[in-house]
């Protein structure tokens, strides 16, 4: 288990930067969740995304992934064997390389997110 903390510590490090700019919805031991403050039709905020210790890997949920799949364009055969289904990558080791290029992922899918009107100016 002490690998997996380790892990969704690294991750974490990756998609604070971005909980602090918008909603953070549940942070506690082994689970983060953050929310755009944006309503969907259904009245409910859009999620941003979250990182959550399972039974034998870390997930990384990205959901400006899902909504704008072109964000995957350039991913790395190495990245993207990490994905599970269309907008989780699932990790047991802390990779330096692959968390780099998940970083750059996660800021353009910010920026997309800003672009798209989801996040406003102020955050």
């Amino acid at each position: 288990m002490a690998d997996l903390e380790h892990v969704d510590s690294e991750l974490r490090a990756i998609m604070r930067p971005f909980a602090d700019r918008l909603e953070i919805v549940d942070d506690r031991a082994g689970y983060l969740s953050i929310e755009t403050r944006h309503l969907q039709k259904n009245d409910k905020r859009l999620w941003f995304g979250g990182v959550e210790i399972k039974k034998r890997y870390v997930s990384y949920h990205l959901m400006p992934v899902y909504l704008n799949p072109g964000l995957l364009a350039e991913l790395s055969p190495a990245l993207r064997a990490r994905m599970q289904g269309k907008s989780c990558f699932n990790f047991t080791t802390v990779d330096p390389a692959l968390f780099g290029e998940l970083e750059e992922l996660t800021r353009r899918g910010y920026e997309d997110y800003r672009r798209s009107g989801y996040v406003g100016t102020e955050e």
